[in-house]
């Protein structure tokens, strides 16, 4: 299964029906998978992650089930957001990522925040799984929504982009 199929799949089977995206180029090809898919998910692009949070609560709020996709250099712009609404609150949200600057990585400007990234997310006490092939992303989707609603805080999901 390619990886973009296996995270649709996933999102579609634990019935995620809100997602905000904020452009990301490894993200393209499933962005246009949930474009296509407009009977049952709406997508809402926005300009900055912290926009999408405060959108995804809301949408939480209104009786869906909501998942940002973002790349790993948005959650810097996010942590705020993330930590007083979102967890303050107890709102699950599902945070999918593309991890740039992992190995492979060709611009060394994602490195920092690609290196920091696992480490931004243990210190808010966030859980978030690392998905390195299309098997693993899709479990990875599955479980980080349940875990998510479980703890009532953000979990998300890591996709390294070697496997893009």
């Amino acid at each position: 299964m390619e990886s973009s199929e296996a995270i649709f799949n996933g999102l579609k089977d634990i019935g995620i029906d809100f997602i905000v995206s904020v452009p990301c180029v490894n993200l393209s090809k499933l962005l246009n998978m949930i474009d296509e898919d407009d009977d049952e998910i709406i997508h809402i692009p926005v300009t900055r992650e912290e926009e999408g949070i405060g959108i995804c609560a809301g949408a939480y709020l209104g009786g869906k089930k909501p998942a940002i996709l973002m790349q790993n250099s948005g959650l810097g712009n996010s942590i705020n957001a993330l930590k007083s609404l979102t967890e303050l609150y107890e709102l699950p949200l599902l945070m999918i990522m593309s991890h740039r600057g992992t190995e492979g990585e060709s611009i060394c400007g994602q490195v920092p925040m690609g290196e920091s990234t696992p480490r931004l997310l243990e210190a808010m006490d966030f859980k978030f799984f690392k998905s390195d092939n299309p098997e693993a992303a899709y479990e990875d989707i599955v479980n980080a929504w349940d875990l998510s609603v479980e703890e009532g805080k953000p979990v998300s999901v890591l996709l390294e982009i070697s496997y893009w």
